[in-house]
């Protein structure tokens, strides 16, 4: 067998066999490695073993700003340029340490790259040799990374920590961090520590109940319970007592939540000293209290002043009116009825005065119930122009009223917007002189749903310090009188009137020129406004007018300890026709009634030995037992005339509640409803 001759001359056609060709093992790796190196995402620079540049990765270039062409055989520090971040001075390049000592080499903190063009990057690296295959240093690699987002991301909670650190420290509430499965704090800061008098580093470690926020251990291993359970707890009104503050007790807030920092759950409690405003809600409890009693005291007070007023007017104005209608010989004469009508006018005065006083009470203290309805602003007004017309006469003023065409259609209480009107109409007489002249319209300004009247004055105006600020409108405020300006009343009219127009939704305003003016403008203008209301369905009912109905032959007992009234009332009474019977005291008043058998009974509520309300009861009680043949009919005529007063007179079993000095007219229309027989 021949063997063919493998180590002489060149193989055939002068390209080696597979079998001959050598193997680049060595080549083959080195290539591996440049591509492994050029693939991972730091990066990389390998020297030979006189520290320069042999490779660059893509990610070094970058960073570097040497393409590999430029670097290659280029001294590594030049290349990879390093300098201290604060002190800006050369920084021993870790890769030639390397090479000199044959270590891996780690550099050193707060280090900068400085590229080829001059941009700085804070880089992290590392150095270590390469080894030949005798053992020998070859070269060294260098691996290094931009931390420039680390580094803002570390400077970001850096600043964040120093935050919330300074607003740990500064916050105004005593804030305490807990570990949530002990409940033992962790942190606390300065304000906590004062509260509880316990310094910060003392306070490390402890429970709640240690630090005075709760009574005892148990106390305080239950809210721990509860707040792992619900995450959150919130307590008011906590009572602490300080540590060395000799026993001083405060009042907290305490709210705490869990939350989760470092896969651990922590607890924030949140302990706000709330003494001063416990102090002061105390103060303003206590202010709001007597404000309340003072105020009932007043109300009793009108309530009583009001009762021993209209008892005198009472029997005045029966006796006026007795002397009045009596006929015959003894007809008065001209300047008995002139007395005549100065008192009944002076009595309607002074009847005002009491009921505006005891109405703004019952406004201001919210106790007045509107009887709201649809109405025609027209008629309302009508009728206090009528009301209101012996006063205007009296004076000498022309009183114009102007109406709309159509209905005003509003919704409100007719009375007590009359009231507001009559008010309005007051105000006017007062302030011109006599032969005034006031107009008064009712109209709705084109393109609104506003339903207003006016009333316009040519009297003494209105100042603008008044004017300003709608002080016209503030309770017992009034513009200045002359000696010969005596009409004043106490200044409650207006704002009653303000007070009422709230009630319904509406506004008033006044207007006048300045006072002094030379442009011939004079007096004032006060205007109301309302909320237009759809025209009532037919059918529906509309605010009632007055109608008479016919009288009935009536026996009425009056129960009353004003003597006087009694005398006088009677007398009108019976001059009008009705059977009369008195008696002084709530016994003798259930007596008479039960004799006597009246079809009404007037009825005083403040009596002697057994009040009003008491005898009301106890005839209806009667009543029910049969002891009254007929229908009784219990009307109060009293000097008491409270909302809570009507109240109980309607509990009582009352049927009506005048208030004294009742106008004669006002009880005939309530007489008259109680029978349909005419007097005898």
């Amino acid at each position: 067998m021949t063997m063919n001759k493998t180590d002489g001359g060149p193989p055939p056609n002068g390209v080696p066999s597979d079998a001959t060709r050598p193997v680049p093992a060595e080549a083959d790796a080195a290539d591996s490695l440049r591509v492994t190196l050029s693939s991972i995402g730091d990066g990389v620079i390998t020297t030979d073993r006189d520290g320069r540049v042999a490779f660059q990765n893509p990610v070094a270039q970058g960073l570097t700003g040497w393409t590999q062409d430029e670097a290659l055989g280029q001294p590594l520090e030049k290349v990879f340029h390093i300098v201290n971040e604060d002190t800006r001075a050369e920084v021993e390049n870790p890769a030639l340490r390397a090479l000199r000592e044959g270590v891996i080499v780690g550099l050193a903190n707060h280090t900068i790259l400085i590229s080829r063009d001059g941009v700085e990057r804070p880089i992290d690296d590392s150095a270590a040799p390469i080894r030949a295959a005798g053992g020998e240093t070859a070269g060294a690699v260098l691996v290094f990374r931009d931390i420039t987002e680390r580094r803002k991301a570390e400077r970001e909670l850096r600043d964040s920590e120093i935050r919330y650190r300074r607003l740990f420290q500064m916050a105004k509430d005593g804030i305490l961090i807990l570990d949530a499965a002990t409940g033992k704090i962790t942190d606390a800061n300065s304000f906590m520590a004062g509260l509880v008098g316990i310094d910060s580093q003392e306070l490390l470690g402890k429970e709640l109940h240690e630090i005075g926020l709760f009574a005892n251990t148990e106390e305080s291993k239950r809210v721990v319970r509860e707040l792992q359970q619900n995450g959150y707890v919130r307590f008011e009104h906590l009572p602490v007592q300080r540590t060395g503050r000799n026993g001083e007790t405060v009042e907290v807030e305490v709210v705490a939540n869990i939350y989760e920092e470092d896969h651990h759950l922590v607890a924030q409690c949140n302990v706000r000293d709330i003494s001063q405003r416990v102090a002061m809600e105390r103060k303003i409890s206590q202010q709001a209290e007597a404000l309340a009693e003072e105020s009932r005291r007043k109300d009793e007070f009108l309530a009583m002043l009001s009762h021993e007023l209209r008892n005198p007017l009472a029997p005045i104005r029966a006796a006026v009116h007795l002397l009045r209608t009596q006929g015959g010989e003894d007809s008065p004469s001209l300047l008995q009825r002139q007395a005549y009508e100065i008192i009944e006018r002076q009595v309607a005065n002074l009847t005002k005065i009491i009921n505006d006083l005891m109405e703004v009470s019952r406004v201001i203290s919210g106790r007045i119930r509107l009887q709201a309805q649809t109405v025609d602003l027209n008629e309302v007004v009508r009728h206090a122009v009528e009301t209101t017309a012996p006063l205007f006469e009296r004076r000498g003023h022309v009183l114009t009223l102007h109406p709309s065409a159509e209905p005003l259609w509003t919704h409100a209480d007719p009375t007590r917007m009359e009231e507001v009107m009559i008010n309005l109409l007051n105000n006017a007489a007062k302030y011109t002189p006599d032969g005034g002249r006031i107009d008064v319209w009712c109209e709705r300004p084109n393109g609104t749903n506003v339903a207003q009247f006016r009333v316009r004055d040519n009297g003494v105006g209105i100042s603008e310090d008044l004017l300003r600020g709608g002080r016209i409108f503030d309770l017992f405020t009034q513009a200045a009188r002359s000696l010969d300006r005596s009409d004043g009343g106490l200044g409650i009219g207006l704002s009653l009137a303000h007070r009422l127009v709230e009630l319904h939704g509406g506004s008033i305003e006044a207007h006048s020129p300045p006072l002094g003016t030379q442009s011939g403008a004079a007096g004032s203008e006060f205007m109301v406004r309302l909320p237009i209301a759809p025209p009532p369905v037919a059918g529906a009912p509309i605010a009632p007018t007055a109608a008479d109905a016919p009288a009935g032959a009536l026996r009425i007992l009056i129960v009353d300890d004003n003597v006087d009234l009694v005398a006088m009332l009677a007398g009108s009474l019976r001059q009008s026709g009705f059977s009369v019977h008195a008696a002084h005291t709530g016994p003798d008043g259930l007596r008479s009634a039960e004799e006597w058998q009246p079809d009404v009974l007037l009825l005083d509520i403040g009596l002697p030995e057994m009040d009003g309300y008491q005898v009301a009861r106890r005839l209806r009680q009667d009543q029910r037992l049969g002891k009254f043949s007929k229908p009784l009919r219990l009307v109060a005529l009293t000097g008491y005339g409270r909302s809570s007063d009507i109240a109980l007179s309607r509990e009582a079993g009352f049927d009506a509640h005048l208030v004294k000095p009742v106008d004669f007219d006002d009880l005939l229309s309530v007489l008259r409803s109680s029978s349909g027989k005419r007097p005898t």
